[in-house]
């Protein structure tokens, strides 16, 4: 068996002068003196949802923080108060946003887990066990990709080593190298369980299995972890990444209100005999600092913390008509034009490809990132010879779709605009959180500041044998999801203009492709066409009834729709192209010209986006109807892998016309 150890890193004893000390040892009170009454006040009920105090742990975020730059980046976990001071928050805004009020550092919106400011290097409070860490690895490409030389230091707990996204992060920023420190706050228990009852090996085990340099620290002590982040964040910076391991104490439980029963009693007092604050004014004591001088430095905070919170509990709460602020970041007005095609017949995959080209090309900012989308071209070859003229900016990720993810949300808010692959739709359920509670909103829950304009492809289709695991139409997961938009093109033009819209756009969209059209030809766009998000199209005018469709399905209504024109029935089809948010105004334009509505889409017919549209239509168009609204779908089971049963299972264009029929018929 082969021995792996991490990287040694020499660690140079933090010889503080007395000043600099003091300036620590402030903002350790500074935390000290904010948790303490955010526990009093939480337990008065004056704070509402939930609290994680970090008492007892000051030194370990002061020390973290103590050197960073402002650009420097952090992102943080649930028990991040600390943290954010420590980088220079606030202390005002924090308590508002504790408080719930208008003036909090995001407006009320996010509470005690999702404090964040960017401007400061602030990614954000997260509480999602680990989902800072793939974020973390995101930032770090930006900092990478833009060579500023900034560094972010990612907060995590014991606990969150057990989580595939700690793996997943610390594997690809060692892969690539990335300019970020790993800082674990071992406080010797995640949440309820004890950290030995949790790890099979030690984290300086697991740091060496990643070829990642170690560095533990005694987190009582702030000179140490000084020291420790002075080499940590030196190497980061110029050499890849680092794992910092700080042991310290948790005084409170892992919640505020948590009796701590499973600790036993002797083990509690003795983590409240240890305290980082009372240590270093040893600490300065010994350098000959006068005790009056110690004393009034944490008078003189605690007092300006206690004014703070009364300031801050005296503020406004938000305006409740504000409560739709910020769920999508606004489009610009007028920079979408559309063109029509006008070129020969292109494949749809070369669309796509042609869009990708074009957006790097444009955007020195942009990058690509996902499972062999560089050296290999993509699994179905749609990004093949990207990689030759922008060898740079697509970059091939280990199978990690947490940290692919977590490359698109942290490199979107630290300047990037992130491309990323998830190779089948399929697959977003391994890394759904990014999408889910980051991507979708992170944009939100800072009131605005953190920037989210990154595009998520990835493909979907039946159709090809590909069983239950690799043909499922989830796009109605997606559009269900506040904050999201979901783009499913039909056609080449529109696959290479909305895409280019996507890179353009500020907000989170998932750009989905069928890939039973990659070797489809239509029309091809003309260069530099953008397709406006949002805005369906009327892909074949009609007077009888309006059959709304999306993505492959488009094109089979259009052949039904010919065909049922020689029987005298007039079928105008609408090509939604986004799915979220859908364009209701074509939708019942043409239900009102037509007074008959058939949905057609691939995914099963239960819980669909038809019957979204079916519901809008039947409470907003209700008069405008002659005929009950049809639904065309997929049978509501997991798709079959046997050629016979899974054309059976899907919607074919007999069970379009059927339906057609059905409804003129009325």
């Amino acid at each position: 068996m082969v021995h792996i150890e991490s990287p040694a890193l020499v660690v140079a004893e933090a010889d503080l002068s007395s000043d600099t000390l003091l300036d620590a040892f402030r903002g350790m009170v500074r935390i000290r003196a904010f948790e303490t009454i955010v526990s009093r006040e939480y337990a008065a009920g004056r704070i509402p949802g939930f609290v994680h105090a970090s008492l007892g742990q000051e030194a370990t975020a002061v020390g973290a923080c103590f050197e960073l730059d402002r650009t420097d980046m952090i992102t943080s976990n649930h028990r991040g108060h600390g943290h954010c001071l420590a980088k220079g928050l606030d202390p005002l805004g924090m308590f508002a946003e504790l408080y719930g009020r208008a003036g909090g550092t995001v407006g009320g919106r996010g509470g005690s887990m999702h404090i964040a400011d960017p401007e400061l290097g602030i990614l954000g409070a997260n509480g999602i066990v680990a989902a800072g860490l793939p974020i973390a690895a995101g930032a770090g490409l930006a900092a990478q990709q833009f060579g500023d030389g900034r560094v972010v230091v990612s907060f995590f707990g014991d606990g969150a080593v057990a989580q595939g996204l700690f793996h997943e992060a610390v594997n690809l920023a060692s892969l690539w190298s990335l300019p970020v420190v790993f800082f674990c706050e071992n406080n010797g228990y995640a949440e309820f369980t004890a950290a030995e009852d949790g790890h099979p090996a030690t984290l300086e085990q697991r740091a060496a299995g990643y070829r990642v340099p170690y560095l533990g620290v005694d987190g009582g002590d702030v000179t140490a972890v000084i020291g420790a982040m002075r080499t940590a964040a030196g190497h980061a910076r110029i050499g890849g990444p680092v794992i910092v391991e700080a042991r310290t104490v948790r005084w409170h439980g892992h919640y505020e209100g948590d009796q701590q029963k499973y600790r036993a009693p002797d083990h509690l007092r003795a983590g409240l005999e240890v305290d980082c604050i009372e240590i270093t004014r040893q600490q300065l004591l010994a350098q000959g600092v006068d005790g009056d001088t110690i004393s009034t430095v944490e008078s003189d905070e605690q007092q300006r913390i206690a004014a703070a919170a009364e300031q801050a509990f005296a503020m406004e709460d938000p305006d409740p008509a504000s409560v739709g602020d910020y769920v999508l970041q606004a489009r610009p007005p007028g920079a979408v034009v559309e063109a029509e095609p006008t070129g020969e017949p292109m494949k749809y995959l070369a669309a796509i490809r042609l869009a990708i080209h074009d957006a790097l090309e444009a955007d020195p900012r942009a990058v690509f990132a996902g499972i062999d989308v560089a050296a290999g071209g993509g699994v179905f070859a749609v990004s093949r010879g990207l990689a030759e003229s922008f060898p740079d900016r697509i970059l091939d990720t280990p199978i990690s779709e947490s940290a692919i993810l977590g490359v698109g949300v942290g490199g979107a808010m630290a300047g990037l605009n992130p491309l990323v692959e998830i190779m089948y739709l399929d697959f977003i359920g391994v890394a759904f959180d990014q999408i889910l509670n980051q991507a979708a909103k992170l944009h939100f829950m800072t009131a605005g500041r953190a920037q989210m304009g990154l595009t998520i492809r990835t493909q979907f289709g039946a159709g090809r044998s590909a069983g239950s695991q690799h043909s499922q139409s989830l796009e109605a997961l997606l559009a269900h999801i506040p904050g999201l938009t979901v783009l499913m093109p039909a056609t080449s033009a529109d696959a290479y203009g909305l895409l280019r819209s996507a890179m353009q756009d500020p907000n989170p969209v998932i750009f989905i492709e069928n890939r039973m059209l990659y070797g489809r030809r239509s029309p091809a766009p003309e260069s530099g066409a953008l397709v406006p998000i949002g805005v369906a199209r009327v892909a074949r005018p009609g007077s009888q009834v309006t059959v709304v469709s999306y993505s492959r399905m488009v094109l089979e209504c259009l052949e039904v729709a010919e065909r049922l024109a020689e029987e005298g029935i007039s079928v105008e089809v609408i090509d939604l192209r986004t799915v979220a948010p859908w364009d209701r105004d074509t939708v019942l334009g043409s239900v009102e010209r037509t007074s008959r509505l058939v949905i057609v889409h691939e995914a099963v017919t239960d819980f669909g986006v038809g019957a979204e549209i079916a519901a809008t239509v039947a409470k907003d168009g209700f008069w405008f109807l002659d005929a009950p609204i049809e639904r065309v779908g997929a049978r509501f089971q997991p798709a079959p892998y046997t050629p016979v049963l899974e054309q059976e299972w899907l919607p074919d264009q007999e069970d379009i016309a059927a339906a057609i029929r059905r409804t003129v018929s009325i």
